[in-house]
């Protein structure tokens, strides 16, 4: 244990998604299906990137994590197979299943895409502001 009772370091390969999903899958689906989701993944937060004004600063940063993330996972799954997962936090009884830092780098960009979708605002349409 790293701080005993809450967090070590461990390793697990994992071949699937979050929480192993799809682990049990066959290969000859997992690897294409992956990579074909990682390239969509990409392509879509690079579009939402360039089409995002440079004033929304929550929202770039969030789509850099997500996308820096996304891009790790790839790297191990090109260069492993699988994804190399080593964090374990666990509190008493609870556990949360082991991640790695790309893991925490989408989670963290979706989360603060969350909080700029409820807090930064665009600009006013004008339509909206009027009270005729």
């Amino acid at each position: 244990p790293v701080i005993d009772g809450f967090f070590s370091l461990t390793y697990v390969r994992n071949s699937g998604a979050a929480f192993s999903m799809f682990a049990d899958f066959p290969a000859s689906f997992r690897k294409p299906f992956f990579m074909v989701v990682t390239i969509v993944a990409v392509v879509g937060i690079g579009w939402f990137t360039r089409t995002t004004p440079r004033e929304d600063k929550l929202t770039l940063v969030a789509c850099g994590c997500i996308l820096g993330g996304a891009l790790g996972n790839a790297i191990d799954r090109l260069a492993y197979g699988s994804v190399i997962d080593f964090l374990d936090v666990f509190v008493g009884d609870w556990h949360w299943p082991a991640f790695n830092v790309a893991d925490a780098f989408i989670t963290t960009g979706v989360i603060l895409l969350l909080l700029a979708g409820f807090f930064v605002r665009g600009p006013e349409d004008p339509a909206e502001g009027s009270s005729h």
